[in-house]
């Protein structure tokens, strides 16, 4: 098995290499859908968050309301660490539960929006970063999923450099490319990781 972790900032484009990856046969295992499913009405988890946030970050429906929650953690680093003091670990013990459920041969990568923020890359065989200029991350948060310019920056600056990311990358992909330039990247990079998962086995 190839662990592979996956990340980049927000905006750059990781949904798109996932997606490409798995259709080349890659098992995902992302951990932005697992941080939602562990704060699902009636888990432990919102509950937590609940507890410390307060009931105002429910939606009339029971659930998680998104919007608020983040509204208030992306704007006091001291509260976003204790959201993220509840989730992660959560999210940790339900992505080792899926990987030790893939195949001996496989390559598991793994979807970590904050894998460099939270010192992940030693867990990894190797890092895969998705990178992508300040600019274009700017761009495609107000121009593509219409948020507000303070709040596509505020979300950015929450998240580590892109120099720090690169700096533990141990292949970067860059996404500021066409569509048919990132799916050429990706099958290149494809073939790399399925040449490294062999060598492990066999070694």
């Amino acid at each position: 098995m190839l662990k592979v972790g996956l990340t980049g900032g927000i905006g750059a484009g990781k949904s798109e290499v996932s997606r490409l990856l798995v259709g080349h046969g890659a098992v995902l295992i992302d951990a932005d859908r697992i941080a939602r499913e562990v704060v699902e009405p009636g888990t432990p988890g919102l509950a937590a968050v609940v507890e410390a946030f307060g009931p105002d970050v429910l939606a009339a429906d029971g659930s998680l309301d998104r919007p608020k929650l983040g509204s208030i953690v992306f704007a006091d680093p001291e509260k976003l660490a204790v959201l993220n003091s509840i989730v992660h670990p959560l999210v940790g013990a339900r992505s080792r539960e899926l990987e030790s459920a893939a195949a001996a041969d496989a390559v598991v990568v793994n979807d970590v929006p904050l894998l460099a923020e939270n010192g992940l890359a030693p867990f990894y065989d190797l890092v895969l970063v998705v990178d992508v200029a300040p600019e274009t991350q700017l761009d495609r948060l107000t121009r593509l999923r219409g948020m507000a310019e303070e709040d596509a920056r505020a979300r950015m600056a929450a998240q580590a450099t892109r120099e720090k990311r690169l700096e533990i990358a141990d292949i970067v992909i860059d996404n500021d490319v066409p569509l048919d330039a990132l799916e050429q990247r990706v099958a290149e990079v494809w073939a790399d990781l399925v040449r490294r998962a062999r060598a492990s086995g066999s070694s």
